[in-house]
């Protein structure tokens, strides 16, 4: 689903830093790219009214239906607190889907082959750093279910990001000591009750991060389930998959915290 350039959506935000309020002035718009011959399109978010140059910048990752309105919607709800947000496309132009079938076999390919995982997140890190309104030695990267296991996947490659944050991501990798390469900080934000991320599953990712050294903090939310942060994951009626209002906020407030933190330091 791709928007038409220069669409302006207005929001009430908040300045960077979370000081003082101000009235958002977001504009998005498509920014096509390219990895090994293939064409993608990514969304870049942007809040006009503080400035167009040296700011932070946040990539996103979508869930495995593939780079939606959702994702967009997210990267201008960053956006509005200042950051300039590039929401990726992993699977390529139009590849997008509603059919759980469907996304089940666009995102199998990238949890059986870890290389091409990070070949396309990395990727789309560089499309972010390209952008002349982003200050490139200042970047994170969150992402959302597959997307959340897309940036924990950016980690382990060493890649030259700040920090990045996975909402109800997959933990598990084929090689537990590859996070060692990472030299940010990484925010796990997960669902107490989500059988899509086993106890098993929690119990090894936290032993890699320590074994990696790396700072990491794992937050979970009682009650939450998979896809605890998008208001429309219960029309699926995937088992273990339902919208949380209440870990939905949580989760954001603990991001913009991690985010400030991390680009005041």
């Amino acid at each position: 689903m791709i928007k038409s350039a220069a669409s302006v959506f207005v929001y009430l935000g908040i300045i960077f830093a979370g000081a003082q309020m101000a009235i958002a002035e977001v504009k998005g718009w498509p920014v096509p790219y390219k990895i090994d011959d293939k064409q993608f399109v990514g969304y870049l978010a942007v809040d006009v009214e503080q400035g167009v140059a040296n700011r932070p910048g946040v990539l996103l990752v979508h869930e495995w239906w593939g780079h939606n309105e959702y994702i967009e919607k997210r990267a201008r709800d960053y956006a509005a607190l200042g950051y300039v947000a590039f929401a990726a496309d992993l699977y390529g132009t139009g590849v997008l889907t509603d059919d759980p079938k469907e996304a089940s076999t666009l995102s199998k390919p990238f949890y059986e082959d870890r290389k091409l995982f990070r070949r396309r997140v990395n990727a789309a890190l560089d499309q972010l750093k390209k952008q002349p309104q982003v200050d490139a030695t200042r970047t994170a990267a969150l992402g959302y279910c597959f997307g959340g296991t897309a940036v924990l996947e950016l980690a382990r490659s060493g890649a030259d990001v700040d920090g990045v944050i996975s909402f109800h991501g997959g933990l598990s990798t084929p090689n537990t000591t590859d996070l060692k390469n990472f030299k940010g900080r990484i925010l796990v934000l997960n669902g107490a009750e989500d059988p899509m991320v086993t106890p098993a599953e929690r119990a090894v990712f936290m032993q890699e991060a320590r074994g990696a050294g790396v700072d990491w903090q794992f937050v979970e939310f009682s009650g939450a389930m998979h896809a605890f942060s998008n208001p429309g994951a219960d029309a699926f009626n995937i088992p273990g998959v339902k919208y949380s209002p209440l870990a939905d906020k949580r989760s954001f407030e603990m991001s913009k915290d991690f985010l400030a933190e991390l680009f005041q330091d």
